[in-house]
């Protein structure tokens, strides 16, 4: 049930986020759910402005465009699906518990078979984690309204982003497909050392998997929740340096 109400209340407060196209920038801060911001209106986008050829008839939000791949990626994690397949499903409803069907698929069967899409998604995964960080790295600078010029500085909104980028990277570095890439494919690692540490590195990660994935699911909603209540006055930004 614990599980049930999480996820439900992060899918709708994500799926409203997604959808209101504004107050996801605030001065440097510009919220994960939004990054890259590839079209928009604030001073983080990539390319320009809404595309004119939009269809009227489909709403804007550059959310819309990027959310689907860290949205499919934690969709068919492994830890996540044994996490959703229990709390929304019932299925398997405990280890010692028949399931109502008769034969067991597993996830050879369509729909299930896509989640084996998660693999490469992990990829898409690892440059979200660059563009976050590139983030973190604009978020220390700060434009001096009167005179126009920028400088260093170091906000709480700096720290929150900081910290959403540990987040995500403790969960996509114990990713089981990573550990799998990088090492767990090999029979043998005793012959090739500096794999070894690497894939021993990203065992240490995937042995805290759970604590990794709920810590960043929690922070990346409290980043944009942090960044649009600075935008639309509520909170006021911190300036640390």
């Amino acid at each position: 049930m614990i599980v049930f109400l999480c996820l439900s209340s992060f899918v709708i407060y994500v799926t409203w986020a997604a959808f209101q196209g504004k107050n996801y920038a605030y001065g440097p801060y510009l919220s994960p759910l939004y990054s890259p911001e590839l079209f928009g209106d604030s001073p983080h986008r990539w390319l320009g402005p809404k595309p004119g050829g939009w269809p009227s008839f489909l709403p804007w939000s550059p959310a819309l465009l990027i959310l689907w791949a860290p949205g499919l990626f934690r969709l068919t994690c492994y830890y996540y699906r044994g996490a959703y397949y229990k709390a929304f499903l019932v299925s398997p409803a405990a280890c010692s518990v028949s399931e109502g069907r008769r034969r067991y698929t597993g996830e050879r069967a369509f729909p299930l078979v896509l989640q084996n899409v998660h693999r490469y998604l992990m990829y898409i995964a690892l440059i979200f984690l660059v563009i976050l960080a590139h983030d973190v790295w604009t978020a220390m600078w700060f434009t001096d309204t009167r005179t126009g010029s920028s400088s260093f500085g170091i906000g709480v909104g700096t720290m929150v982003l900081a910290a959403n980028v540990v987040f995500l990277a403790g969960y996509t570095f114990g990713c089981h497909s990573l550990r799998h890439w990088v090492g767990g494919i090999k029979d043998r690692l005793s012959g090739s050392p500096v794999q070894r540490q690497i894939y021993r590195c990203a065992g240490c990660f995937n042995r805290r998997h759970m604590l990794w994935a709920w810590m960043s699911l929690f922070w990346v909603a409290f980043t944009d929740i942090y960044v649009r209540l600075c935008a639309t006055g509520v909170w006021r930004d911190w300036r640390i340096i």
